[in-house]
């Protein structure tokens, strides 16, 4: 009998690359904040002015994650009130552009059909 391989990736067990990549990217939202974030960095307002359907609680909960898996990097800037926060792809985020562009461009033949 085949022995099962578990992938392990920041003290997480996936069974396999798919379950590790959808944890990380599957959900309603992290796709999106990924797709909205591919030309830069944005604000947390710039974000929820893009988004306007998500929750404020479900869009900073997805921008936590995102961060703990190091998909995103979150910047704080202090130099005068009110702090500033920014958010932008990490490179490794970044190579997951070609797969969130994947999922836009589906999206568009989908709706053209």
């Amino acid at each position: 009998m085949k022995q099962e391989t578990k992938i392990k990736y920041l003290g997480k067990s996936y069974p396999c690359c798919t379950s590790l990549t959808m944890d990380i990217i599957g959900g309603k939202w992290k796709t999106v904040i990924l797709f909205h974030l591919r030309d830069g960095k944005l604000r947390y307002n710039q974000l929820r002015k893009a988004m306007p359907t998500v929750t404020e609680r479900t869009l900073s909960l997805q921008l936590k994650k995102l961060e703990e898996d190091k998909i995103i990097a979150r910047e704080v800037i202090y130099k005068k009130p009110p702090l500033k926060v920014y958010y932008s792809l990490t490179e490794l985020g970044m190579t997951l552009l070609p797969i969130v562009q994947s999922i836009a461009d589906w999206g568009d033949y989908v709706v053209s059909r």
